[in-house]
């Protein structure tokens, strides 16, 4: 039950993301999910040593989908800056 969850979390951690990054046109359902999933582990690797806090794979909470929203603004951000540099 915590992939599921894990999958439906990353899904809209990801879709908010690339509404918030202005990707969306260019993103499919599959890729919001892995830009969730791994935004969701970059957003841990941030947040727990800096805050102290972190989100659990096995139940949902609001601090968890805004951790990996975060991780995922923070992916897509870098996503932009490396493919900014080879169009130049």
């Amino acid at each position: 039950m915590g992939w599921i969850i894990a999958l439906i979390v990353g899904g809209i951690a990801g879709w908010l993301a690339s509404l918030v990054m202005n990707r969306d046109a260019s993103m499919g359902i599959f890729w919001n999910i892995v830009v969730g999933c791994v935004g969701s582990l970059i957003g841990n690797a941030i947040a727990g040593p800096l805050l102290g806090i972190g989100g659990s794979v096995q139940e949902f909470s609001l601090t968890g989908l805004i951790i990996a929203i975060v991780g995922a603004v923070v992916l897509l951000g870098i996503v932009n800056l490396i493919q900014r540099g080879r169009v130049r």
